[in-house]
């Protein structure tokens, strides 16, 4: 079966269901492909959904504080109607503790970006989060090494951004958003797979799925997370990348919360850069813990995204739990790990690329996993600006794009996301959540 549309989406994560509803408001007849049998079922369905705003850059900071609003009016933001099941943000608070970021220069791009923000001492910090330990540990260690277990004699300070915080179900976020996407004549197609990207006179022209159906369309975008190098590769853009995306095992631990740590039902997010985690709080007291690649640490890098281990491994398991136990000395550690694992796609420079490529009418949203969950009510708007312009003959290579947000007014240029930038040297080169 042969079908024409506007625009072809392929991917149907959370980020791919936000470019899918944007360019569905614009009028654009738009399919979305998906691989899997449900919407926002991969990388999305395991991410640990904080909302942070700690980013090493500018166009960091200030798209993930435009899209803490989105988050905030989500059922606005999405038109739904009243009944429908919407996934919550709950503002819980973020405590960076020192280690985790340049503290200097992520505070001045708060106060540049306008987002509210407190100094904690040690004493502060025990006081407002019970149970938490804020002795100096680091940098991080592997926790087989002697130098793990080696006592404190200082301890750490950090900074508190109030507005931080988790949205409760990330998968039924790319759920809301499809849904949103469909009221305005998105069609969604699961269970397919995408298996040629298909071009005429040096410009796309559609897909072909596994099945032998073809979807025509001008306009195809690349939001595919971990499969995003494969696409690419399908399409034949890789030529002028500077940077690459290729796929990355991570796990992510839930424990039980120790009776005397935090105050209240949900405490704050906590990233500790100190000794390699971030950890939050969810509901019926339990922690969700995970890591933030420290040097020591093994990296898993996955040559094919098909096959890997969605168990939790002991390695990363202890290394994961016995740091947030030294962080919460009242944490129970149970015997067996009790976790995920799942994919990111991860750029060169953990930065993502949002960008047109080599190929006309072939744009990308990729190396978005880890730490653009929390951007997903922007990423389909800059996503949408940019095609918009580049549709009407704009050079963005030559002069980027850049995006003004709906609810703060920044200015967020689109080139920090482009394909062609060398890596980005202020790069965290971490996710954090």
């Amino acid at each position: 079966m042969r079908t024409a549309r506007d625009v072809v989406v392929i991917g149907a994560g959370v980020i791919g269901a936000s470019v899918a509803y944007e360019l569905s408001k614009l009028g654009r007849q738009v399919t979305t492909v998906e691989k899997l049998t449900d919407v926002g079922a991969g990388s999305t369905s395991a991410s640990s959904a904080v909302i942070r705003f700690h980013y090493s850059t500018f166009e960091g900071v200030a798209a993930s504080w435009e899209a803490k609003f989105g988050w905030e009016r989500w059922g606005d933001y999405l038109e739904a109607p009243s009944n429908e099941l919407l996934a919550r943000f709950h503002k819980t608070g973020c405590l960076i503790l020192d280690g985790s970021t340049d503290r200097e220069r992520t505070c001045a791009l708060f106060d540049r970006v306008g987002v509210p923000w407190e100094a904690w001492d040690a004493k502060t910090i025990q006081r407002r989060i019970p149970g938490l330990n804020p002795a100096k540990h680091g940098p991080p260690v592997a926790v087989n090494d002697p130098a793990f277990w080696v006592g404190s004699d200082s301890d750490l300070t950090g900074y508190f951004t109030p507005d931080g915080g988790f949205v409760d179900d990330p998968q039924l976020a790319a759920r809301n958003l499809i849904a949103a996407a469909k009221r305005r004549g998105c069609d969604v197609r699961l269970g397919e797979e995408v298996v040629e990207i298909l071009q005429s006179g040096g410009r796309v022209s559609g897909v072909r799925l596994a099945g032998g159906d073809t979807v025509m369309a001008p306009v195809v975008i690349n939001v595919t997370g971990p499969y995003s190098a494969k696409i690419n590769a399908l399409a034949g853009v890789l030529g002028d990348f500077g940077v690459r995306t290729r796929p990355l095992r991570q796990e992510v631990h839930s424990l039980t919360a120790p009776k005397d740590y935090g105050v209240g039902p949900l405490g704050p997010v906590i990233m500790d850069g100190d000794l390699g985690t971030y950890f939050r709080s969810h509901f019926q007291k339990q922690i969700i813990v995970g890591g933030t690649e420290p040097e020591c640490d093994p990296m898993d890098w996955v040559e094919d995204p098909n096959t890997y281990n969605i168990n939790p491994t002991q390695r990363v398991w202890e290394a994961q739990v016995y740091r947030l136990a030294r962080r919460i000395p009242s944490l129970p550690v149970p015997r067996r790990p009790r976790g995920v694992g799942a994919l990111y796609d991860v750029a060169d420079d953990w930065i993502p690329i949002y960008d047109k490529t080599s190929l006309r009418g072939f744009y990308v949203a990729i190396g978005t996993s880890g730490n653009q969950f929390k951007n997903a009510p922007v990423v389909g708007y800059f996503m949408a600006a940019l095609i918009s312009a580049c549709e009407a003959g704009h050079d963005h290579d030559a002069d980027p794009v850049v995006a003004t947000g709906r609810h703060t007014t920044h200015s967020i240029g689109l080139g920090h996301y482009s394909r062609l930038r060398q890596i980005h040297s202020e790069s965290n080169f971490n996710v954090m959540g």
